[in-house]
């Protein structure tokens, strides 16, 4: 079999976790934070975009099964692909964070009931959450998408807190005849008449969850992600909701038989917590999911030896491969040259990769490798294809193939992620377009047209979201999106040269 025949064989798999569900077992990196995840050691797991919550999530679902096998039934809050389950939220959003606490609240409970019905689950305190439920108009059909049981949840609590339109009990005060509105289900403890009229505390209701898993010796998790579509249209609404499910998950958390599996991208969580958040100092079970050279350079590797045609060209076996990270360092320099740039003052091909998809953080996300490592397996395919040099040695990829791979990454970057994402900075990001990469405050101020004050915050802006590195006391943008831009590697005029890179 030829090179080209082999490089043909390699698939890096999608950039995406959502998108190959189906194949991520077989390339799933089983990291310590798995491992935390798996066994239930950390409730809200954060990372950056395209760090890797979304495929422990997957992987998670995969295994509904084995959870089950231990005693935890697994359900979802969000639909796993296509449009979220929030639609109808954003359309008619709760007007404060207290609706959006009975909406999260009624929401977990028509889950939790939905399950406990799909797996028969009988006791008295099963039967006394569905009735209730029920005689709320809150109980789910068994097939019934997340998308109407999100819209049933918000109709009942805007019942509530808009009360011209609510469905309730109606008696008569038989001292002043006055009419008496009975909720079924009460936001705060309900007072004695309400009581009398069946109404119950909605956290009353979780006690009954509890007690039915408990008989059934059994737990729950919901598993929230994908938190960065559901909300995306509006940043005062993705915070007042994100703060309002993290008050739930504070509520729920006395609760052992009732957990919430909270996905979130840091960068969120940063921005909901900057102007200060309670609750936040309270969140103890959380990890954060880090990325260093060597998970990525096994995360990379690990994806290359899914091709067997590879595998037979260079001699190896997966499972050696892998059990060592000298073994690794080995054969990712067997396929792919030993630099990029050659010098003695360049780094390594792994070096130039990182280097090239970190953001203004630093931080490198699995997601712009793995795009990188599949753009240079497409454009050594076409330099086959064109009848262009081989590789040297033994390698199977041209470092060339890597310099015209970077654009594309670059481009979707931009494109599809921080200027999907952040439309009210683009127009500042798109005014760099051929600049020098290096600014300051100043020469900002003059490309915008606005003053140095106002310049500096809107630069500060740009580092929060990672387009901006700090140094220095300027402004770098980061390799990642130089391409795109087609910006020169330099100082703006009037920018200081020290420490210049």
């Amino acid at each position: 079999m030829d090179i080209q025949q082999v490089v043909q064989s390699i698939t890096m798999g999608s950039r995406i976790a959502e998108d190959e569900r189906d194949d991520l077992s077989t390339y799933f990196v089983e990291t310590e934070n798995w491992r935390k995840v798996y066994d239930g050691e950390a409730d809200v797991i954060f990372a950056p975009k395209g760090g890797g919550k979304s495929a422990i999530y997957s992987m998670l679902m995969s295994r509904e099964d084995e959870f089950f096998d231990r005693g935890i039934l697994l359900a979802t809050a969000e639909n796993p692909s296509g449009g979220t389950a929030f639609a109808e939220v954003e359309t008619a959003p709760p007007t404060s964070e207290a609706e959006f606490v009975g909406l999260w609240k009624i929401y977990f409970l028509t889950i939790i009931a939905q399950k406990l019905a799909a797996y028969e689950v009988k006791s008295d305190s099963a039967e006394r959450l569905l009735v209730k439920l029920s005689d709320a108009g809150l109980l789910p059909p068994s097939a019934a998408p997340r998308r109407q049981m999100v819209r049933a949840a918000l109709d009942y609590v805007k019942s509530l807190f808009q009360p011209e339109s609510i469905e309730t009990t109606m008696t008569v005060d038989p001292a002043s005849g006055v009419p008496v509105i009975i909720p079924k289900i009460t936001f705060t403890e309900p007072t004695t008449k309400e009581r009398q009229g069946g109404a119950l505390f909605v956290d009353e209701l979780f006690d009954l969850c509890q007690e039915a898993l408990d008989e059934a010796r059994t737990s729950m998790w919901i598993l929230l992600d994908r938190l960065d579509i559901a909300f995306a249209d509006s940043p005062e609404l993705e915070a007042n909701a994100l703060r309002a499910l993290f008050r739930v998950y504070r509520d729920l958390e006395p609760r052992s038989k009732v957990h919430l599996k909270i996905f979130l991208r840091s960068d969120i969580w940063e921005a909901i917590t900057k102007p200060g958040f309670r609750e936040a100092s309270h969140i103890t079970r959380d990890l954060r999911i880090d990325w260093n050279e060597n998970t990525l350079l096994r995360l990379a590797v690990q994806r290359l030896l899914r091709s067997a045609d590879l595998q037979a060209k260079y001699g190896v076996d997966r499972e050696t491969v892998l059990a060592d990270i000298d073994r690794q360092k080995n054969f990712f320099y067997q396929v792919f040259p030993p630099q990029i740039d050659q010098g003695s003052k360049k780094p390594s091909t792994l070096d130039w990769c990182l280097s090239r998809t970190a953001d203004g953080t630093g931080q490198n996300a699995p997601r712009e490798l793995i795009h990188l490592l599949s753009e240079t397996r497409n454009s050594q395919l076409n330099r086959f294809e064109t009848g262009q040099a081989a590789p040297e040695g033994n390698a199977a990829f041209d470092r060339q193939a890597f310099k015209e791979a970077l654009p594309t990454v670059s481009e979707a970057r931009l494109r599809q992620t921080l200027y999907a994402e952040q439309p009210t900075l683009r127009p500042y990001v798109e005014r760099l377009e051929g600049q020098k990469a290096r600014q300051n405050a100043t020469s900002l101020a003059s490309l915008w047209g606005v003053p140095d004050s106002e310049a500096k915050r809107i630069a500060e802006d740009l580092v929060l979201i990672g387009f901006f590195e700090p140094r220095f006391g300027d402004y770098w943008v980061p390799f990642m999106y130089r391409p795109a831009l087609e910006m020169v590697q330099g100082s703006a005029e009037g920018v200081t040269t020290a420490g210049e890179g």
